[in-house]
């Protein structure tokens, strides 16, 4: 017996690409990195300066250059698909730091690091995965 599945369950209508799968989590993962993280530590980097944490012994003016760069730089490198597994890689750096060293490896209770784990999933799928066609690394042969 064949079980029909009604065509709309099947979304059939979505189209079925990992080059557009790719883009919108490009577009997703790094807007989102540069305007609700990276943004702030570049327009409030001196009042952020003397407090951001130091997991790494560096000193925390360092430490907060390094994520702006990661979450700023890198995040628009994302979105445009440009140098993307160079950004992926500085950006999955940088929040395996803010995971493990930073939020403890919590996912759950008030130091939940959690969103920075979801981060590092989408930055190690691009930094695997690359870009896919929808970018300009592929436009540049890349």
């Amino acid at each position: 017996m064949k079980i029909s599945v009604p065509k709309l369950l099947r979304l059939d209508f979505l189209p079925h690409s990992a080059d557009a799968g790719l883009l919108v989590l490009r577009l997703w993962l790094g807007l989102s990195m540069l305007f609700l993280h990276g943004w702030s530590k570049v327009t409030d980097f001196s009042a952020m300066a003397d407090q951001f944490p130091d997991p790494i012994g560096l000193g925390s003016r360092t430490s907060l250059v390094l994520a702006a760069f990661a979450e700023a730089i890198c995040s628009a490198l994302i979105v445009l698909g440009l140098f993307t597994r160079f950004a992926a890689i500085v950006l999955a750096i940088n929040m395996a730091t803010a995971f493990f060293l930073v939020h403890k490896s919590a996912l759950t209770g008030p130091n939940s690091g959690e969103l920075a784990f979801l981060y590092l999933a989408g930055w190690v799928t691009l930094l695997v995965a690359g870009p896919g066609r929808f970018s300009l690394d592929a436009k540049m042969g890349r």
